[in-house]
């Protein structure tokens, strides 16, 4: 399972905006988390959703590059060219530079903006990359199929 976790956090604390957080997770079936009725332990998860606000009628595509642009864009992937595959290393092309996402959207409203996890949406050139797409920070892999361990990309 690959996880993407996003965060968007203001930075006045004298601002009256909420704080947000969107997790995304690959892989990740409806019942394998604990507010959605699973068997499997995630106590910090459910009292997260338990206090915020559950986005339930989404949908995603059937690879990951697809889904994560339609999530930062706003965008059905058709509309943004990822709805084929995934970007694989090497390959010379990611989210259009022209695609206005959702870092940059929170900007203008003054939050800082933070991503943890898996990009996947194009790193062959640094503008591409999440730091220079609106992200005050990234830590993370560009790609998929990277081992946690030996940090080797493995597809």
């Amino acid at each position: 399972m690959f996880l993407c976790v996003l965060l968007f956090s203001l930075v006045s604390s004298q601002d009256t905006q909420p704080n947000i957080i969107y997790i995304l997770s690959d892989d990740l079936g409806h019942t394998d988390v604990g507010f959605t009725g699973g068997k499997i332990k995630t106590p910090v998860l459910d009292r997260m959703a338990g206090e915020g606000v559950r986005l339930t009628q989404q949908y995603v595509q059937q690879v990951c590059t697809p889904t994560r642009g339609a999530l930062m864009s706003g965008r059905y992937p058709i509309h943004t060219g990822l709805q084929h595959d995934v970007i694989y290393p090497g390959e010379p092309w990611g989210l259009p530079l022209d695609e206005v996402i959702i870092p940059q959207i929170l900007k203008e409203y003054n939050y800082s903006t933070h991503a943890v996890g898996k990009w996947h949406l194009g790193m062959h050139r640094y503008k591409f990359t999440p730091v220079q797409r609106g992200f005050d920070d990234f830590f993370g892999y560009y790609l998929g199929g990277q081992d946690y361990n030996t940090h080797v990309n493995g597809g």
